[in-house]
């Protein structure tokens, strides 16, 4: 099973091999976000089909696999694409395993459960030393922090890959507190920056607009906007990683 984001042609496209629905609709929520183009196997075989209908510019491909594991996979997609830069991903922190992958040809490695921002530096490390320059469409203002992923340009905001609709206050405010992860702001800064320096008289603003927030990203899902009592608020990955 595959499937593709609607997309023009020219961009970036991004294979992603894995089993697990959730993480390959992460991961295409992250790279949709970058201005690339996903496209998805859940299963060795498909994937390589996929790669020699397509041809992507780079793929992230799980170790793990049924079937067909993922080493079995990148040794087929070497034989094929010697060029074509893979980043692998596993459950298994295993140095032999690591050294498996890295053997069979990957360009780089990542242990679950990981960042999606680590995940994307490191395909815009290997697409720079592949010598592929980034699309146009490629916003540099996307903000990831765990699976909640805010586009600057268009003013988009999704978490777990669903979209989220947002004022545009709340916008600008999520904006603020994802520039600042881990960071207490105080109700201060906030209307410093959400609003403006003149702004007289803080009353409870910070506090409806927070609450807001939170019932739409926090909603249903582990917490990731803070209260510190007294001090302010921060935003942190719900599973702690940056």
């Amino acid at each position: 099973m595959s499937g593709t984001s609607g997309t023009r042609e020219g961009m970036v496209r991004v294979l992603i091999v894995d089993d697990e629905p959730e993480l390959t609709e992460l991961m295409s929520a992250a790279v949709t976000a970058a201005g690339w183009r996903p496209v998805s196997a859940h299963d060795g075989r498909n994937a390589l089909r996929i790669a020699r209908d397509c041809v992507p510019d780079i793929v992230v491909l799980d170790g793990m696999l049924p079937g067909m594991d993922g080493v079995h996979v990148l040794r087929s997609l070497r034989s094929e694409h010697p060029r074509l830069p893979v980043l692998m991903l596993t459950a298994r922190d295993a140095l032999e395993h690591r050294l498996d992958g890295l053997s069979a040809g990957a360009d780089d490695y990542v242990t679950k459960p990981f960042s999606l921002e680590e995940v994307m530096l490191r395909l815009r490390g290997l697409l720079r030393r592949a010598g592929h320059a980034e699309s146009p469409e490629h916003d540099p203002s996307v903000r990831v922090l765990g699976d909640l992923v805010l586009a600057e340009k268009p003013r988009e905001v999704q978490r777990g890959g669903t979209p989220i609709p947002l004022t545009a206050k709340e916008f600008d405010l999520l904006l603020f507190l994802m520039d600042h992860p881990h960071q207490v702001l105080s109700k201060t800064q906030i209307l410093e920056h959400v609003w403006n320096a003149s702004f007289d008289g803080e009353g409870n603003l910070v506090e409806v607009y927070i609450y807001a927030l939170r019932t739409k990203i926090d909603k249903a899902r582990a917490p990731m906007i803070r209260t510190v009592r007294g001090v302010g608020y921060s935003i942190r990955a719900a599973d702690g990683r940056t």
